[in-house]
This record gives C-alpha cells, sequence and structure tokens, in this order.
C-alpha cells in the first residue's frame, strides 16, 4: 500500500527560524482499463480503498447496474501511478464499448469532466426513490456530531474530504476520505456494494458541499436521504426533489437545514 501523506518541514511567514512539520495528502494518478482492452481514462485518487472506488464508480457512471456485473478489480503498480483493471460481464462492457471515449485525464474531479453531455433531472437513468420509512431528527444530529472523530486521514492533513454512513441510529458504520469529493462518495458507495447494504436504510454525510453531480452518484446508488456539511446547489435542489430524496445542508451538530424531502424526518 501506498503512504497517504508525506510530512514536510515548512516554515511560517511570521516566524521563519522555527520549522513546523505538516502532513501533505498525496495524490495519484489512476487509470481505469475495463477488461484489459478498454482503458476508460485516468483520475487523480487517495490511493487506497481503490476497489470501492472502482465498484462506486461503475455504478455512478451507469457503467453497471449492480455489484453482480463486476467479475472482478485488481490494483497494478505502474511506478509513477496505479491502474485498476475491472473485468464486467460481456454486455456492460459491449455498451461501453459503444459510448464516446470520454478522455477523462488527470482530475480528481467529478463524472460529468470531459463529458459530452450533462444529464438531466429527466435522463437521470434510475426511478425516483421510494419513500421509505422515517429517520430521527436526532439521528442526523448524533452522526454529524461522530462524524470529524471518524475522519482519520483528515485529522492527518486537513486535506481531504470524507463521505459516510450513519444507520437510522446515527452510527457510522462506514466512512471513506479522498482528496476529491466525488471519489470519496464513489469509495463509499463501492463499500456499501461489496458489503450487500440497502443504501435506503441510513444516511450520507458529505464534508463537502452538494453539487448536482454528487446528487446524480447518490441518486443512483439509491440514497434516500444525504446530509451535506456545506451548501447544495440550485440545480442539485431540483433533482433531489424531483427523485424524492431528503436534502440536509448547511449542516452542523447545532443546527441543520432540510431544503427538501422532510417527510423522512420525525422529532424535530
Amino acid at each position: 500500500m501506498r503512504p497517504l501523506f508525506e510530512t514536510l518541514e515548512v516554515t511560517a511567514l511570521d516566524s521563519p527560524d522555527a520549522p513546523v512539520a505538516l502532513n501533505v495528502a498525496d495524490e495519484v494518478p489512476v487509470r481505469l482499463v475495463f477488461n484489459d482492452i478498454f482503458p476508460h481514462g485516468t483520475m487523480m485518487l487517495t490511493p487506497d480503498d481503490l476497489e470501492d472506488f472502482a465498484f462506486g464508480y461503475c455504478l455512478t457512471e451507469q457503467i453497471v447496474q449492480g455489484v453482480e456485473q463486476i467479475r472482478s478489480v485488481r490494483v497494478v503498480d505502474e511506478g509513477d501511478g496505479l491502474a485498476l483493471h475491472i473485468v464486467i460481464t460481456g454486455e456492460r462492457l459491449a455498451l461501453l464499448l459503444r459510448r464516446r471515449p470520454r478522455a477523462q485525464t488527470g482530475h480528481s474531479s467529478c463524472g460529468l469532466c470531459g463529458s459530452d453531455d450533462v444529464p438531466t433531472p429527466e435522463d437521470v437513468g434510475c426511478a425516483p426513490l421510494a419513500w421509505g420509512g422515517e429517520i430521527a431528527a436526532e439521528a442526523v444530529r448524533d452522526a454529524l456530531h461522530a462524524l470529524e472523530a471518524c475522519q482519520t486521514l483528515n485529522a492527518a492533513t486537513r486535506m481531504v474530504h470524507g463521505a459516510a454512513w450513519a444507520d437510522s441510529q446515527g452510527r457510522i458504520l462506514l466512512i471513506r476520505e479522498d482528496i476529491g469529493r466525488h471519489n470519496a462518495l464513489d469509495k463509499l458507495i463501492g463499500a456499501l456494494m461489496r458489503a450487500h447494504a440497502r443504501p435506503s436504510a441510513g444516511i450520507c454525510v458529505l464534508t463537502s458541499r452538494y453539487s448536482f453531480e454528487m446528487a446524480l452518484k447518490t441518486v443512483r446508488a439509491g440514497m434516500e436521504m444525504v446530509v451535506a456539511v456545506s451548501a447544495p446547489t440550485g440545480r442539485a435542489l431540483q433533482l433531489a426533489e424531483s427523485m424524492n430524496q431528503t436534502v440536509i445542508a448547511i449542516a452542523r451538530p447545532h443546527r441543520q437545514f432540510v431544503f427538501c424531502g422532510g417527510q423522512r424526518l420525525v422529532g424535530r
């Protein structure tokens, strides 16, 4: 496993004679190769939980529709970078090969970057979310209280995003971190897929803003409730409302704002 950060000796402008040791998170180019024949592009990622990323990315980019369509994932060290060799079913590979090249090269950004088309709420590619069980507002607060303590890499570097999964009681069961907020979310979704967990049965908690491409990923993953530390965008809310998703944002342990889908909350 590659180191996730390195420690550098730096100086502050106001005290140049007193060096300080600071940790800097690494980012690594990761090539995505499907069935050993189709290079899909290169992403910049924090080099851990890469198998989770592969599963989540394939689902949220609609390369596959479920975990059973991914046969295997292999991480290969290529010296300056890594490669994710992903084997998918022949049917899904044929559909992928019919897509136009995405030219996804060298970024840690969202699944829309480098794409020819921007999806609209009308072509998300999945049905609206069901109005499932209710979740207590106190569970949302409990998850937010627990979030920081779960962010181990961010505690060391203060520079990575987190995507966490809490159960209906507000207990954080999974968390994934990455320099890219979209990558962290894909890692979390992939971890849920591999665990055969039900994304609709809990709370997705994000340390970032909730933009359209983040909403697209969570909706495609079947996440009914999302809590974001920062604000949502208008386009993200348009998508969330049309897909029956609950969005709570600008969320801190002491105060949260419900933007849509408040029917799922009880005990506010």
